[in-house]
């Protein structure tokens, strides 16, 4: 019953329509110094820390292999996920690796690119190569055979660390998307240069902005209340005889 879910779960990851943020080849380029080739210490270190990560420091939440293998639930995590953890990402390191991938394509709907799988596919067959030229070697006692199966295994390795280190980068880029640490900074410009308003301007000083010059409005200096105009008001207005007498006549009014 377990089998089939996975194997249900990994026909559901083909569907999704999600992409990494950045491929297996481009690892190097985006984020280099984390793209270190994980010997014995760091690579099960790095792995540790990827898988906390993935469960967003809750350590409660672990299940060994991410409940991805059979193990997975029987082996006391809920007592110590810290031991467990760390027993895995030794002793397992290849399926820590891939259970921290697994976790976060069905988290995000992340499919895998063809070129992704190719260098996945590579990596495995280079593997069971190497496993049975050392097969051959053992039964045949053929010392050309016996280095070659050596050659192989070398190279397997090899690429099998390589791609290990690819993968857990690609996981880190992913969760620094994820915990929001990319984006463009705010570009910091100098201020303009500002300048304290003194108590004797009757205008402040403009900031940030052109000198603007204005007119005196209508020919009148700044203040208030407005001078009064030459000549104004006019003499003689209005007239003595203003309002004209027995206005208004009788009878103007409102009816009673």
């Amino acid at each position: 019953m377990a089998s089939q879910e996975h194997l249900d779960k990994m026909q559901l990851r083909q569907n999704y329509r999600n992409l990494w943020h950045t491929d297996l080849m481009g690892t190097i380029k985006v984020d280099a110094p984390s793209n270190s080739p994980p010997f014995f210490c760091s690579g099960p270190c790095v792995s540790y820390l990827l898988r906390k990560r993935a469960l967003y420091n809750d350590m409660s939440r672990y299940v060994c292999c991410a409940g991805y293998m059979p193990c997975s639930g029987r082996c006391g995590e809920s007592r110590c996920p810290e031991v467990c953890l760390a027993t895995e990402v030794f002793l397992c390191f290849g399926n820590s690796v891939a259970s921290t991938r697994f976790m976060l394509q069905d988290e995000f709907n992340i499919q895998t690119t063809k070129c992704d799988n190719c260098i996945i596919g590579f990596m495995f067959c280079l593997q069971q190569i190497a496993c049975i030229f050392s097969i051959v070697a053992m039964i045949v006692g053929s010392e050309e055979i016996q280095e070659a199966s050596q050659l192989l295994s070398c190279l397997a390795d090899m690429v099998y660390c390589t791609v290990c280190a690819c993968m857990q980068t690609q996981h880190k880029i992913e969760m620094d998307k994820r915990d929001g640490m990319f984006g463009p900074q705010p570009v910091m410009a100098v201020p303009p240069v500002q300048q304290m308003s003194r108590i004797d301007q009757p205008i402040p000083p403009s900031v940030g902005y052109a000198p603007q010059t204005y007119g005196q409005p209508y020919g009148q200096p700044y203040g208030y209340p407005p001078q009064p105009h030459q000549g104004y008001p006019v003499a003689g207005y209005p007239p003595s005889n203003y309002p004209p007498p027995a206005y208004p006549p009788s009878g103007y009014g409102y009816p009673k």
